[in-house]
């Protein structure tokens, strides 16, 4: 088996579970891929889904998969490209230490690339004087002049969520101006051999999934999660930063906006990143990644077993686990 496997695919694409599965029958650790998943208290907006750690072991029995880089920092704080590298790498040599494999899972295609591939990435201060003087200047504006230090450092580790609001923009060109400034990496960390599993997902299905999962956050508490965070003394500017649920949730509750303006824009918003995460993934594969994709809606048992197969794990020893584990469970409930 490869160093470690990794699941990625769109938003609603049912990757969690897929991994959680996979996790139960190798022996896995789930490492998350998501850029927004790794504050606390923002759970229901960045669709945690804590409970898709949880697989049904037998009848009795749920065993808790465990999972790392999630809950890891605080909300208002601007966690980034080279502290999730950081992080992977620290997680990823725990896990295999213990002789666990790391299943690296999510859909933030920049972080997985990132890791895979072991960019050479600097840490990245706030540079105060730079951002005085963007302070005023249009979206349009910084876009144009993102473009142009893009052009110089030869960076494509950035996608068009940079130039989604001024915030974003102005900190896009902190970085590329410090990468021109400063090209030498503090830490140099190695790729990562891993089997790429994609969640290919019909795209109507994808975008029926994402309405009745937008709808069922919605009523489950999505708004007050972030009038709380808003009340902990949190920025509005700040949320608005992390984008999709938080910028338009925000917007509504700042009375920007009306619950049907917020609602139709974010349900556009999200189907606009869903594309935009396949649009990465398929340049991943022109870059030179292999993905093997797998169909979203087969039965959980069945793609399993297809990820078990390229893993090169013959399916008589699937079997034999789960007879075993049936066996076992069995004598101990005698």
């Amino acid at each position: 088996m490869q160093q470690m496997i990794t699941i990625l695919g769109p938003t609603a694409s049912g990757k969690t579970p897929l991994a959680a599965a996979l996790a139960h029958e190798i022996g896995g650790e789930i490492i998350s891929a998501d850029s927004r998943q790794v504050y606390r208290r923002m759970d229901i907006g960045t669709g945690k889904d804590l409970a898709d750690y949880k697989v049904q072991s037998s009848k009795f029995k749920v065993q808790s998969i465990p999972y790392h880089l999630i809950d890891i920092c605080e909300p208002g704080t601007k966690y980034n490209l080279f502290q999730y590298q950081q992080d992977f790498f620290d997680a990823y040599q725990d896990i295999r230490s213990r002789g666990a494999v790391p299943i690296l899972c999510g859909g933030t295609g920049l972080y997985i690339e990132a890791v895979l591939k072991g960019y050479k990435l600097s840490p990245v201060p706030q540079n105060p004087e730079l951002r005085a003087s963007l302070d005023g200047k249009t979206l349009a504006e910084l876009t144009e002049m993102l473009a142009g230090l893009k052009a110089k450092t030869g960076s494509v580790m950035h996608n068009t969520t940079d130039v989604d609001s001024c915030q974003r923009a102005i900190r896009a060109i902190e970085i590329e101006t410090y990468n021109l400034e400063n090209p030498v990496p503090r830490r140099e960390l190695p790729p990562v051999d891993s089997l790429i599993i994609g969640v290919d997902i019909d795209r109507e299905e994808r975008r029926a999934k994402i309405t009745r999962r937008l709808k069922a956050r919605l009523e489950e508490g999505m708004i007050d999660e972030v009038r709380s965070l808003l009340a902990e003394g949190i920025p509005a500017e700040d949320l608005i930063y992390y984008g999709l649920e938080y910028k338009f949730v925000t917007e509504y509750i700042t009375g920007q906006t009306t619950y049907d303006e917020m609602f139709s824009r974010l349900e556009i918003a999200i189907h606009q990143f869903a594309k935009r995460q396949m649009t990465w993934f398929r340049g991943m594969e022109r870059r030179g990644f292999t993905i093997h994709w797998i169909n979203a809606l087969q039965p959980m048992g069945d793609k399993v077993a297809q990820i078990l197969k390229l893993c090169g794990m013959a399916l008589s020893f699937l079997h034999f686990f789960i007879d075993i584990s049936h066996f076992s469970f069995l004598i101990s409930y005698l």
